[in-house]
């Protein structure tokens, strides 16, 4: 009971800080909480609770901007993520829990490098089934979806831009959750990460939206990457030593 106490409050902060990163720059909540989580719950159980809080997370943030999202986008980009998740589940079930954050922490330093350098992704509908069908592999190997779907719609406006994301990391985390649940992979650590994130989660959005309106993207953009790369290299660290 006190180790799931713990586990509580520790997913409270990481959660409100997940969606501060979310509200504020339509991305993050994955890529922030999952490589902190993995600290407390193991990177398996981290990577299937972020999902199940990031549906509710994002849910409520496509509701609030549904008038702003591409549906024909979003789906496609679900449905091309539902194609590449059973990848992505062989990796989580049959990895090692070292190789498991080693490619969490991998993947999050490669999406650091890759956002700095400004790197485009083409945005026709070829491109799009290719993102969506990585971000469907990542998010159920890794939990971090997002990486693919940023690079291939960096280019539209900021408020379409994150309406498009929400509704695309809400259908995907849908899919996610149901696989996980058929192969057994929500338990008591998943269920109590996940249930007290969602209570820290409204503070932390508050937050974002806030930032979202009054920072400039560029300013906020360094902040996040930088708070990426210090919580990417601590995962490798761990991974390694």
């Amino acid at each position: 009971m006190g180790t799931l106490v713990v586990v509580a409050l520790a997913a409270v902060a990481i959660f409100a800080l997940a969606a501060l990163a979310q509200a504020a720059s339509g991305f993050g909540s994955a890529l922030v909480a999952v490589p902190l989580l993995s600290f407390v719950v193991g990177p398996g159980d981290a990577l299937v609770a972020a999902t199940l809080a990031g549906l509710v997370l994002t849910g409520g943030a496509w509701r609030r901007e549904h008038g702003h999202t591409d549906a024909p986008v979003v789906r496609r980009l679900t449905v091309a993520g539902a194609l590449g998740m059973p990848a992505g589940l062989a990796v989580l079930l049959l990895a090692s829990e070292r190789v498991l954050t080693t490619v969490i922490a991998v993947v999050l330093l490669l999406t650091v490098a890759l956002l700095a350098a400004g790197v485009r992704l083409p945005t026709g509908r070829r491109a799009q089934w290719g993102a969506g069908a990585t971000s469907g592999a990542l998010l159920t190997s890794t939990g971090m979806n997002g990486p693919p779907l940023v690079l291939v719609l960096r280019d539209e406006s900021p408020h379409r831009f994150r309406a498009t994301l929400q509704a695309t990391f809400c259908l995907q985390d849908a899919v996610a959750v149901v696989a996980f649940v058929a192969l057994g992979q929500v338990g008591a650590p998943v269920l109590v990460a996940a249930g007290a994130g969602v209570l820290g989660m409204p503070l932390g959005w508050r937050l974002g939206d806030a930032v979202f309106q009054r920072l400039s993207p560029q300013r906020f953009r360094v902040l996040v990457l930088a708070g990426l790369v210090v919580t990417g290299v601590v995962a490798l660290a761990k991974a390694l030593a």
